[in-house]
């Protein structure tokens, strides 16, 4: 059995649908399917859980929603009407999202997250209508039915570890759909809570390892994860198979063809995931393994880069011998709730890197303060012109020289670094590089090993 999750540009338009339930009705091992929300139909168009989003804020500020919902409705009934469904057919969709605005939520988040969470939920209740409409049995399983038990994080959401046990307990009859929102889950007190945004692809991993499927399969809009982000690298190589930690690490710099978070379950679960492109699904997409499933053929696999980060340098001689600094630097980060990403160090000096869109101005300024105060450092100085390439390869673990090689491709490019650390697996190295010079420098990288490759 395989679970399938379908993205927002895969499900957008009735013209979608028919490629996805040719999709799934071409293998019979496609039985379990989780839906996002519709996403755009063309550039300027609006996902529909922006349209959700746009809704809630209606709500909360006490407006008139009616023309909101029947922006959201259109889009379904759209869909709905290439399968000549009918009015009847689909008022129960309706009615669920209009009683949005007239349900009690425990809070405003909350209520943010149940009306994110229906622009999944409609349209896995539509697909079923879809598919029965065409004769086929599809059947939809609500997280709740199924014991989908997520952490109470409104909007931010992890999976609960009962699950697994509930999941274990469903039977997937043969020459039968299931059909499941992606997305959400419930709390213990059985209020909707969403993962983070994109969290469908979390929802297919959860299923993947708690079905104990063979394969997840993600469709998207693109034919397969890519060696280097197609914006920056012209027609860069597609990657034909990669391990679970190698997408992490690219992951992390910006791959966003796949939720992180996702491969998790997939990990624990030892499911292997095909990355495909629903347009174009005879393609072989990028096949995602356990590291054990990949003899490496190349040194490099990706290179990856991101600017949302700033760095935090600190100065004071002999900072080397100073017992306790780092501990109370911690501490401050504790008091303002902020997580850092790497601290590079120095004898005399300290550089802590951050994701930046932890910050508010007031907290940036608090915390440096404090830490000013506390720690008097000789200087300290705020960056926020930042960027973090990684260059990831399970080829890399065993060949010498590859650290060379990039700061000679960086050098031969006038480019500058800010920073550079290898993890212990030996299989990613990280750059820290000024915002403007980190197009140029993926381009150099991927240059120095793809085309001598």
């Amino acid at each position: 059995m395989k679970v399938v999750k379908f993205g927002g540009s895969s499900l957008a338009t009735g013209e979608q649908f028919d490629k996805i339930i040719k999709i799934i009705t071409d293998d019979p091992k496609r039985q379990v399917i989780v839906t996002s929300a519709p996403g755009k139909r063309f550039t300027h168009d609006t996902k529909v859980t922006d349209l959700l989003i746009q809704y809630a804020q209606t709500i909360l500020a006490h407006q008139n929603p009616n023309a909101i919902i029947q922006t959201i409705w259109q889009r379904y009934a759209e869909i709905g009407q290439n399968f000549a469904l009918t009015a009847a057919d689909l008022q129960p969709l309706l009615t669920q999202l209009t009683a949005l605005a007239t349900t009690n939520y425990p809070s405003d988040a909350y209520l943010l997250a149940a009306f994110k969470a229906h622009g999944e939920k409609l349209n896995a209740q539509l697909l079923t209508f879809v598919l029965q409409k065409l004769g086929y049995t599809a059947q939809f399983w609500d997280p709740q039915t199924i014991g989908l038990t997520v952490t109470d994080q409104p909007n931010d959401a992890e999976i609960l570890p009962e699950t697994y046990a509930k999941l274990r307990q469903l039977t997937v009859q043969p020459h039968t759909f299931y059909i499941v929102p992606g997305f959400y889950g419930l709390t213990s007190h059985q209020h909707i809570a969403t993962f983070s945004r994109g969290g469908s692809d979390i929802t297919g991993a959860i299923l993947a390892k708690g079905l104990n499927a063979q394969l997840y399969e993600n469709f998207t809009d693109v034919n397969a994860v890519y060696a280097a982000d197609p914006r920056i690298v012209a027609q860069p190589q597609p990657i034909k198979k990669m391990t679970y930690r190698e997408l992490r690490e690219l992951s992390y710099a910006g791959f966003s063809v796949f939720h992180d978070e996702a491969l998790i379950p997939t990990i624990q679960g030892q499911i292997p995931i095909n990355i495909k492109n629903t347009n174009q699904p005879q393609l072989p997409g990028t096949m995602i393994v356990p590291q054990q499933q990949l003899q490496p053929h190349q040194i490099v696999t990706g290179v990856a880069s991101d600017n949302h980060f700033a760095a935090l340098y600190l100065h004071r001689y002999l900072l080397n011998k100073q017992v306790g600094f780092t501990l109370q630097l911690l501490k401050i980060f504790y008091k303002y709730q902020i997580s850092y990403e790497h601290m590079p160090s120095g004898i005399d000096d300290l550089t802590v890197i951050f994701d930046r869109r932890q910050f508010t101005p007031a907290i940036k300024q608090a915390m440096c303060q404090e830490i000013q105060a506390t720690l008097q450092p000789d200087q300290l100085e705020w960056i926020d012109d930042y960027a973090i390439l990684m260059v990831v390869g399970e080829g890399m673990a065993n060949k010498v020289g590859v650290v060379q090689k990039i700061i000679d491709s960086l050098a031969q490019n006038q480019i500058g670094l800010h920073m550079i650390n290898q993890g212990a697996s030996r299989i990613s190295i990280m750059l820290g590089t000024k915002q403007a010079d980190a197009p140029k420098a993926v381009q150099a990288i991927y240059h120095t090993f793809f085309h001598e490759e």
